[in-house]
């Protein structure tokens, strides 16, 4: 991995706690600045990025210059982001200036101003088909009146060495250049396990939690040894430089929560509980226990819906870190509750580096 430069920049606009920053920092970039207007995640954030500035507020009052004074440069090379687009499933595509789609509108003036050399925009894969597309091919058109030739994919995580089926839609602008997006370097196995001879299996669950404590009767802790050795190379790159195990405290259940996913089996769900306990929660993901032979589903914030593939309980914070491809460096500081949102809602490391290693290319 690449040794980041000052002279290739980032300004992360909505950062939360960094993902997009941290895995396009493996790829080379220099993240000079974050901002979100989430006090917690930006701790989180300069934790893990003590050479990058935080801006703490709400976009909607923060001028450009104020971006750009306190990023230290009047022009990034980049500037990347998820604003929130929830507007636009309310006002259909003949109002894209909206008043609730603001947080979008705020990341294109950012980019109108600063004019970097790209951007990278990082939403929920809805997006692609919202109102016929005519979304999708509005953001591109009004990004195309400031020069930026703009490309967008649905890209799935689990393409990339990231243990986990994420799916979302990114829009890439260069200045200049049509961008192509990175080919996948993993795959599902065949019949017989095979995949083809430029790439590799996709990750697994079991890759990426197995060497962690299972917490079987005992709570763990915010910090905590190794009790065995890394069993795979992805395993080995997350606990690259790591002195322990951080974030890896089991949740509290309530006997009736226990009891219930005790009956799940694993890779199973709802669907397959007693009928008088289905209607607990009804929903399609709801007591979803995770399967180990498998990437996992998109991980959630909180909400207790997914359930470790063996334990009666939720993955840990560290557990579904891991999951994201945070490696075990990467601390989430704030309650717990806060932890698991800020690791749900991010972008995965390893699909940013992906993304990130590409662009260097046109750059």
């Amino acid at each position: 991995m690449r040794k980041a430069t000052k002279k290739l920049t980032v300004i992360d606009l909505f950062v939360g706690c960094g993902g997009l920053s941290y895995g396009l920092e493996m790829a080379g970039f220099g993240i000079l600045l974050g901002t979100d207007f989430w006090r917690d995640c930006l701790d989180t954030f300069q934790y893990n990025h003590k050479n990058s500035k935080i801006l703490c507020g709400d976009i909607r009052k923060v001028k450009s210059d104020e971006i750009a004074r306190s990023a230290r440069t009047p022009r990034p090379t980049l500037v990347v982001g998820g604003p929130p687009c929830q507007g636009f499933s309310l006002s259909g595509p003949r109002k894209f200036y909206d008043e609730r789609n603001r947080l979008y509108l705020e990341f294109l003036r950012v980019v109108k101003d600063l004019r970097p050399r790209g951007f990278i925009i990082e939403n929920v894969p809805g997006l692609a088909g919202l109102f016929g597309g005519t979304i999708k091919e509005r953001i591109i058109e009004e990004f195309s009146k400031l020069g930026y030739k703009v490309s967008a994919k649905i890209m799935d995580a689990s393409d990339y060495g990231v243990p986990q089926s994420r799916k979302r839609i990114v829009f890439v602008g260069l200045k200049g250049a049509g961008f192509e997006f990175p080919e996948p370097t993993h795959f599902n196995g065949s019949e017989n396990g095979d995949v083809p001879a430029h790439g590799q299996r996709k990750l697994t669950v079991q890759d990426a939690i197995a060497d962690l404590p299972h917490l079987n009767g005992y709570k763990g802790a915010e910090e905590m040894p190794y009790e065995s050795r890394p069993r795979n190379e992805y395993q080995a790159m997350m606990r690259k430089g790591s002195p322990a195990i951080f974030n890896h405290v089991a949740s509290n259940h309530t006997k009736q929560t226990t009891d219930i996913v005790s009956l799940v089996p694993e890779g199973g769900n709802y669907k397959d509980l007693p009928r008088h306990l289905k209607n607990t929660r009804n929903f399609h993901i709801a007591w979803t226990r995770l399967d180990r032979k498998k990437p996992s589903p998109t991980i959630d914030t909180g909400h207790r819906h997914h359930f470790h593939p063996t334990a009666n309980r939720i993955p840990t914070v560290r557990e579904s870190a891991r999951i994201q491809s945070f490696p075990d460096t990467f601390r989430f500081l704030g309650t717990k509750t806060s932890q698991y949102k800020q690791v749900g809602n991010a972008v995965p490391p390893l699909l940013a580096y992906a993304i990130g290693k590409k662009i260097l290319k046109y750059l």
